[in-house]
């Protein structure tokens, strides 16, 4: 079973794609750029603001993956969001968070995000080393983290992309971001494990 946080941007479809026989439960501040196709997969919807509820809605125990990418940087309270996932997951279940990391500072504005302050609605930048501590202050253990630097995104940026690439930087005079994350470092990860 996986529990997504922050399942807009058609995640349901992108999760069930990776994960066809997975029972899939989202959870959200409210539903966004989702399809009917998306929403169609959703096996149940959790309307969770992560800044003030206690999560006591999403069964303990429950989870074999939780899934919390791009979704800390708009809270303050990341490390204390950590804390009351862990309790989501089953023993030996996992959780996988991603956002942007420091070089993200340093990158040029972008199109969709490539500077982390491109996207208003990004409150805190968390540090890698942050990460770990929240994961291990949980009751975790970290079995990998780095920059994310995924090959077949990569490819697909060099090539796919490269049209609407060269479109967006004529239109906007800015570069197209998200396809550009794992060439520029723009994302670290942590998956951690619950003993």
């Amino acid at each position: 079973m996986i529990l997504d946080i922050g399942c807009g941007n058609h995640s349901p479809l992108t999760t069930k794609h990776w994960f066809p026989n997975c029972t899939y439960h989202g959870l959200d501040i409210e539903t966004y750029n989702n399809s009917a196709d998306d929403v169609a997969v959703i096996d149940r919807f959790y309307q969770v603001d992560l800044r003030t509820d206690s999560l006591s809605c999403v069964p303990d125990a429950s989870f074999d993956l939780v899934i919390f990418s791009h979704v800390i940087e708009h809270i303050e309270n990341g490390e204390e969001v950590v804390q009351r996932l862990s309790k989501k997951l089953k023993p030996g279940g996992l959780l996988y968070i991603e956002c942007p990391s420091e070089r993200s500072l340093t990158l040029p504005k972008g199109a969709q995000s490539l500077n982390f302050h491109d996207d208003p609605t990004h409150v805190r930048l968390y540090s890698l080393g942050t990460l770990e501590a929240a994961c291990r202050d949980a009751g975790l253990r970290v079995t990998k983290a780095g920059v994310r630097r995924d090959g077949m995104q990569m490819l697909m940026s060099a090539t796919i992309f490269l049209p609407k690439q060269i479109l967006t930087l004529l239109r906007e005079r800015k570069p197209w971001g998200p396809p550009l994350w794992d060439f520029l470092g723009f994302a670290h990860f942590v998956v951690a494990q619950k003993e």
